[in-house]
This record gives structure tokens, sequence and C-alpha cells, in this order.
């Protein structure tokens, strides 16, 4: 017998890694004010780390957390490989040109919302928002700097067909002296 609703016990879950980090942000924070010394400077340390996660544990919680979709995603020493039954393929994470997010009007009837990486050859792989362990290409955009989480938040909401450019490669010019 279950005291929480499945609801309830679902938004918990996916809002557990912020949960958690707010509470050692409150208690260091706490910490903090009624110490000093050797204490005092941990526990601001500790408020920072708790601070970080907090953010990351937000940005995770806001994605789309969709599962049940087609084909499986993995994301291993920088590379995305994507096997699914109409194709797949993997890119170097490293030899990114562009991310966006495609999304589509077909709503909870179909799949609506899609991973598109581009490499700097031009070789393009798109991967269903709700395929399997789909949440990792979350964690390969920490690799890339600059990368518009709040992008992927708003397609994650989107009903039109849209596209949302989450990153691009900005070459820096060579200066030859």
């Amino acid at each position: 017998m279950s005291f929480i609703r499945p609801e309830a016990a679902a938004a918990l879950k996916r809002w557990r890694e912020a949960i958690i980090a707010g509470v050692i942000l409150m208690g260091s924070l706490q910490a903090a004010s009624a110490t000093t010394g050797l204490v005092n400077g941990l526990a601001w340390v500790t408020a920072l780390i708790g601070a970080a996660l907090f953010i990351e544990g937000v940005r995770r919680a806001r994605l789309p957390d969709k599962s049940g979709g087609v084909g499986v995603v993995e994301v291993d020493e920088r590379r995305i490989t994507y096997l699914g039954p109409h194709g797949g393929g993997a890119l170097s994470i490293n030899e990114l040109a562009r991310v966006k997010v495609r999304t589509t009007d077909l709503g909870p009837a179909a799949s609506d919302f899609y991973w598109e990486f581009t490499d700097r050859e031009g070789q393009r792989l798109t991967i269903p928002g709700d395929a399997e362990n789909a949440p990792a290409l979350f964690d390969a955009l920490t690799a890339l700097p600059g990368a518009d989480y709040e992008a992927v938040i708003k397609a994650s909401g989107s009903t039109d067909i849209e596209d949302f450019l989450v990153w691009e490669r900005t070459e820096t010019p060579r200066i030859d002296t």
C-alpha cells in the first residue's frame, strides 16, 4: 500500500536532485550563519556546491522526461550513439558543428521531440526525445560551451513544427604571428 499518489511520486522522483541539493544548500547556509572559523568556511564551500547542484537539478527536472520511444541512446567517451529500428549512427562530441531540437505538431499521439546532431562533415544524427536513455543527451550538452539549455526547455513545451538551435560551433579566427 502506497501513502502517496503515483503522480506525486513521479514528480518527487523527477525533482529529487533539486530537492536534495536544496536541503544541502539550506543546511549549509544555516551552518555558515551559526559558526565561525574553519567550520564557517567549510559551510560556505558546501553552500556553493549545493547551489551548483540545485541549478543543475532544476535544469534536469525541467527537461522532457518521456520514455518508451523507439531506439536506444548511449553517450560514452565523448561519443553519442543511437541504435533504432529504422537506422542509427554515432557522432563524436568533439566533431559536432550544431545541435538542434526539432518539434512537430503530432502531440501525444506520436513522438514530437527530436534531437538533431550535425558534425563538421555534415553527417546528421536524429534521435527521438523519447528513446531509451535519451536524458543522457542532456549530459552530452555539458561538454559544449555555451549550450542553450533554455532552448531545450522551450522546445519541450512546443506543440508546433519548429527548430530550436541549442548549440553551434563558433570557430575562432586563427592569428598568424
